[in-house]
């Protein structure tokens, strides 16, 4: 009876394990296509192709910046939405100060609007909300 008793504890023991590391590795595989998916929505690539989408969305900011992290919720949403439409591009100028002197930045956070044919067609400073994004597009004819 004890030897029963101490092989059914090992067993429950053992399963509890696996299925907890089991737990572990679904929470991981969750993690990293959640990052995968975003990271395709918000290009930091250096060689943009404006010709792809009607628009492109540069938010121009700063990871630590609150304002800044205002704004990626929105960017996320505008850019799975209007997939294929607007391209969205973030660049962290405290990281990358090139981009800063590039668009000629003053304040953080600015974001800058370009056509297809790489020409700026609007340019707003602070946080903007998406209403407001989505309102200015639809006046350009954008959307």
């Amino acid at each position: 009876m004890k030897k029963l008793t101490i092989a059914l504890l090992i067993l429950v023991s053992c399963s509890l394990f696996y299925s907890q590391i089991s737990g572990k590795q679904a929470n991981e595989q969750k993690t990293q296509q959640k990052a995968k998916n975003e990271e395709n929505l918000i290009i930091t690539d250096e060689q943009l192709d404006f010709s792809k989408h009607k628009v492109t969305f540069i938010e121009l900011g700063a990871d630590k910046c609150i304002p800044c992290k205002a704004m990626q919720p929105v960017m996320r949403e505008i850019a799975q939405e209007h997939k294929g439409t607007i391209q969205v591009v973030f660049y962290d100028v405290w990281k990358t100060p090139k981009y800063a002197k590039d668009y000629g930045i003053q304040m953080i956070p600015t974001q800058v609007f370009i056509d297809k044919n790489g020409e700026e067609i609007f340019r707003h400073v602070g946080f903007y909300p998406k209403e407001d994004i989505i309102k200015m597009l639809k006046e350009k004819h954008i959307l």
